[in-house]
């Protein structure tokens, strides 16, 4: 787990909410959190990375097995984007100096960062970018094939109103389901869903582990603090409590480990002792922290 916040980071920088306050005093017992990437490996020498963050550069650096050799070669093979937000995509441009990026998304993804925010339009002015459309539901090996990973994508449906308009509805946020084809025992990778409509919890069925969407607490969480008017389901998350919410959801899910990340910094399941972190302790669930290591 490179990184495990929401967009902001935790403390975001213009915050003082409870819990960044919090964090900055040390009065309340939570940790500083990047904003939210993971690394996968079969082996632990060839890495993925799912979607890359404005904190890229420190991350890697927190994370021996991703430095350089004695040269500038990394064993970071390719980068998996689950949507087109700049907090999942910005940090590709902080990769610039690299010798080419392989970067796996949809083709709705794919024409936002190109003809909407730029970003890989301005990437390919410095480095070579090799494009690898992700078509939902299809199983795809991670690399070469010989490292023993694949990947299959899943549609994450979504009304969350768009900054770029032109690109493809159908694609615009999907998850990942990444397997060992030596054990077929998979990790599911859904830091962004709106819903958990029918067909995504199908898409969680018999995994070992969950990474899920844990951005807010509570649906009007923003409000309350009086922080901003939209809702956590307004700003494409479901929340966590609640009729409907995530928690209710999954907590019957026969998963080895649930692990929320993608934590706004309003979440007062930062804080390890509130009242709802204990709420999870419960229920078995578990917030992530950067750094958090989960084999399957």
């Amino acid at each position: 787990m490179l990184g495990s916040a929401a967009g902001g980071g935790f403390p975001q920088w213009n915050c003082g909410c409870p819990q960044c306050r919090a964090v900055r005093t040390g009065s309340r017992p939570c940790v500083p959190r990047s904003q939210s990437s993971i690394a996968v490996s079969a082996d632990r020498k060839l890495w993925f990375l799912f979607n890359a963050s404005p904190d890229i550069q420190s991350q890697i650096e927190s994370f021996p097995d991703l430095h350089p050799d004695a040269g500038r070669a990394v064993p970071l093979q390719s980068v998996l984007l689950t949507d087109a937000e700049l907090d999942h995509t910005l940090g590709l441009l902080l990769m610039r100096e690299g010798r080419g990026l392989e970067v796996h998304a949809t083709e709705s993804v794919h024409e936002t960062l190109t003809s909407g925010t730029g970003v890989l339009r301005t990437l390919e002015a410095y480095c070579p970018v090799k494009w690898q459309p992700v078509l939902p539901g299809a199983e795809v090996p991670l690399g070469d094939g010989s490292n023993g990973l694949s990947y299959r994508a899943f549609d994450v449906p979504t009304v969350k109103p768009m900054r770029f308009p032109g690109a493809a509805t159908y694609g615009r946020v999907v998850g990942y389901r990444v397997t060992d084809c030596g054990s077929g025992r998979s990790l599911v990778y859904l830091p962004c869903v709106q819903q958990l409509t029918p067909d995504v919890l199908e898409e969680l069925a018999d995994c070992s582990a969950l990474l899920v969407d844990g951005t807010c607490w509570q649906d009007d969480e923003m409000s309350r603090l009086g922080l901003a008017s939209k809702t956590s389901r307004d700003m494409g998350h479901v929340p966590i409590a609640g009729p409907g919410g995530s928690l209710e959801l999954l907590s019957p899910l026969s998963i080895d480990r649930k692990v929320y990340t993608h934590i706004n910094n309003t979440n007062p399941v930062l804080i390890q002792d509130s009242p709802e972190r204990r709420i999870l302790d419960q229920h078995g669930i578990e917030v992530a922290a950067d750094g958090l290591t989960i084999e399957i």
